[in-house]
């Protein structure tokens, strides 16, 4: 059962304030404030604005710990906090927490690489390891929620969030876990990440209209938009929940996951990795494919990747795809990249909640091969039972989850 949400995004420090963007067709694409970008072939990207660290840490903490770090302890505050555990945990021993991140503290290692070239080793930060370790930010929020239980952190780029909630439901499954505190953080927009992603030719070069950048399943999309934030929720065993009062918010029915085993960064041809994911990911949670109502795709705007998630969704869904809505919300949030999935699984929750699809905005030209409906560039007022959240991440690691509307 998820029972609490937690969001950082660049649309909003909290989950209210990103899904009020969502659902107002708002692009978080903008100039790069963080460091100057003047000689980068990329100047743009979806960044948190306006975050405060010191509402969740002391100044001493807030230098230390690298930026997705502090997203990572943001999100997960306001998750407990949404599930009433925060300052109670339950049975330390039973709540685990499970984060993934694709990249880690990728800004604190450029900061302290340029440290020990320039001024040599001597100098570099004490605290270097553990402020950019990507299983850091599953230590961290255990520590401050006192959770002793399961603890460890998923990788697998794009899908490292949704792996970590699939992995965190399979703990509560077998019982090795009441409560799980898991999802996704990432702060990848950095000078090194920028260049590399943009060498290899995966991101939008839309350098003088940024809030069109990302433009999933539209004909004249050229790239992603790299995005920085944290998605984390609270999920909980049915009876856990039950015997503490919690507010249900809704169920996680379903975990399938796959590889491609075909290349580095190109998806399988025809999405077939992807198909096999929604396919176990279906038949896990024992759910009729003409039940779905909403999909969040990994829809990231590049010109493989939406045609072949497409192309799985129609082999997968049959006649029923052309009924359902497949919408991306990275054409406002950006790619969080191993957050992603965190991010979105939210979103999931939300739409089953509040009867509201998001739109996929910077919908202008129709790509004839995803043909699907995208809830272009509007919102769509719709009743949602159940929703899928698919995940693909470089290597062909892909993972996917349903989520439903819990019905007592």
């Amino acid at each position: 059962m998820v029972t609490g949400i937690g969001v950082v995004s660049p649309l909003g420090n909290t989950t209210a304030d990103t899904w009020a963007g969502l659902l107002e067709g708002r692009s978080g694409a903008a100039g790069i404030k963080r460091f100057d970008p003047s000689n980068l072939d990329v100047r743009f990207g979806c960044e948190v604005k306006g975050f405060e660290p010191l509402k969740f840490m002391d100044k001493k903490e807030a230098r230390r710990y690298d930026q997705f770090l502090q997203y990572a302890i943001a999100a997960a505050h306001e998750a407990s906090c949404d599930a009433g555990l925060e300052g109670r945990t339950p049975d330390a021993e039973r709540t685990g927490v499970i984060i993934g991140s694709g990249i880690g503290g990728i800004g604190t290692f450029e900061e302290q690489c340029k440290i020990y070239l320039t001024q040599g080793p001597g100098r570099v930060s004490p605290f270097f390891i553990p402020m950019f370790i990507p299983d850091i930010a599953s230590g961290i929020v255990s520590i401050r929620q006192g959770a002793k239980g399961p603890n460890y952190c998923t990788v697998s780029a794009c899908a490292s969030s949704a792996h970590a909630i699939g992995e965190s439901f399979r703990l509560i499954q077998r019982g090795d876990a009441d409560v799980m505190i898991t999802g996704g953080a990432e702060s990848a927009i950095t000078p090194l990440s920028i260049a590399g992603f943009g060498n290899m030719k995966a991101l939008s070069t839309r350098n003088d209209e940024p809030e069109k950048a990302s433009r999933p399943f539209d004909k004249d999309r050229d790239g992603f938009v790299m995005g920085d934030g944290a998605g984390i929720v609270v999920l909980e065993s049915l009876e856990h929940a039950m015997n503490r009062g919690a507010r249900i918010r809704a169920e996680l029915k379903g975990y399938g996951l796959s590889a491609d085993a075909f290349h580095i960064t190109q998806p399988a041809p025809g999405g077939e990795g992807a198909k096999r994911a929604m396919i176990s990911c279906l038949a896990d949670g024992g759910i009729d494919p003409k039940d779905v109502g909403y999909i969040n795709a990994h829809g990231t705007s590049t010109p493989h990747g939406d045609q072949a998630e497409t192309q799985a969704v129609k082999d997968v869904f049959g006649e029923h795809a052309k009924n359902l809505i497949m919408g991306s919300t990275k054409s406002m949030t950006g790619h969080l990249l191993g957050a992603a999935g965190g991010l979105e699984f939210a979103v999931s929750v939300l739409t089953i909640e509040h009867g509201e699809i998001p739109p996929t905005i910077n919908q202008e030209v129709p790509d004839p091969e995803c043909d699907l409906n995208c809830a272009p560039n509007k919102k769509v007022m719709r009743r949602v039972d159940v929703a899928l959240s698919n995940s693909f991440g470089f290597g062909g690691h892909n993972a996917s989850l349903a989520v439903a509307r819990y019905e007592s």
